[in-house]
């Protein structure tokens, strides 16, 4: 799927909701609200007031990691993303050059490539990650490369934002340390705008909350490509109350499409959840479809992002051209910094 529209370059949020003036929070983006194909818009705030008693909001904990390190190629400087790591001890890492406003020049790789890292760790490239494409690498590294990244790494940043901020910008509220310290090498994005107080106000209303997890890697800046497998889990007591909301009245509203992948992989061809954990390829898609997801929480994604087929495969494709019609006409603003769009179904 592919929009036919352009976003203007001064639609990119530059900075947090909390940086662009006094008194303002994470909460202080604008919601619009899609209902099939009728447009309302909100303050985040208002949440609240579009979910009902018994709607379950499914969230994403992956933590974000520092996953940008400098490092070295000969004499050159490159900016090393590190994605996903995987089961024997490698991580898929993609190689950036660094242009000083966010690191958004790819660089290409070969293998027996080696990068030098700070503390004298080095980072050997291997194999590219899949034959379709040479943009990310399985590499291996020296040292303990999550260490590192905790003393040097710091989160990765494209150059629609004006800055280098703390790891803390880039964690959700939702947010909770993996056993192994893995996480996501960019932010669940999505659940950004929540705050415990928020959240404590939808859980007074009768909303509830189920918690997976799905370790995102990273995004695909220039070709949008579809995502990659990726690490998730759904927990037992989340598969019980996501199957429990879809027996009743409430809906399953996803925050993030990172929470539609983790919830699609573990469902049934009947739409039970059950709970599991490993790797997902899974690709929603209209084709595909969705067999759990009533509706989805999610940032505004650019014209030919790969996720914009996931919100079709949810609301259908005139809900995603008039809610992006809407949102262009009333400048919200894009990416992770950015507001977000409520897709729901369309009322009876």
């Amino acid at each position: 799927m592919t929009l036919a529209v352009q976003v203007p370059e001064e639609l990119s949020a530059r900075v947090p909701a909390e940086q662009r003036g006094p008194g303002m929070d994470r909460g202080d983006v604008r919601l619009l609200v899609s209902r099939g194909t009728a447009v309302s818009h909100h303050g985040f705030a208002e949440l609240p007031r579009q979910l009902r008693a018994g709607d379950l909001l499914v969230v994403n904990t992956s933590p974000t990691l520092a996953a940008a390190l400098d490092g070295w190629i000969g004499h050159a400087r490159v900016v090393v993303h590190f994605s996903t790591r995987g089961d024997d001890g490698r991580w898929a890492v993609e190689l950036r050059d660094p242009d000083g406003t966010g690191t958004t020049r790819a660089r290409a790789g070969t293998p027996g490539t080696v990068v030098r890292l700070p503390g004298g760790a080095r980072l050997v490239l291997e194999e590219p990650l899949t034959v379709r494409a040479s943009r990310l690498w399985w590499a291996r590294a020296t040292g303990e490369l999550l260490s590192l990244l905790r003393e040097y790494g710091r989160p990765i940043r494209y150059s629609y934002t004006a800055r280098d901020q703390p790891l803390s910008v880039y964690q959700t509220v939702f947010a909770l340390p993996s056993r192994d310290g893995a996480g996501s090498a960019e932010m669940p994005s999505a659940a950004r705008p929540f705050t415990a107080r928020l959240v404590a106000e939808l859980v007074s209303r009768g909303v509830r909350f189920a918690p997976v997890i799905l370790h995102t890697g990273v995004a695909s800046a220039e070709a949008h490509e579809p995502p990659y497998p990726e690490r998730f889990a759904v927990p037992e007591t989340s598969a019980r109350l996501i199957n429990a909301a879809r027996a009743g009245d409430g809906r399953v509203v996803a925050v993030g499409t990172t929470a539609v992948r983790a919830v699609e992989s573990a469902a049934g061809p009947d739409g039970a959840v059950r709970a599991a954990e490993g790797w997902t390829d899974l690709v929603v898609t209209p084709e595909r479809g969705v067999r759990v997801v009533d509706g989805l929480l999610t940032g505004l994604h650019e014209p030919e992002a790969s996720h914009l087929l996931m919100l079709e495969a949810v609301a259908g494709r005139a809900a995603v051209d008039r809610g992006y019609e809407e949102a262009l006409r009333e400048r919200y603003l894009w990416h992770e910094f950015g507001d977000v769009h409520l897709l729901l179904p369309a009322e009876a």
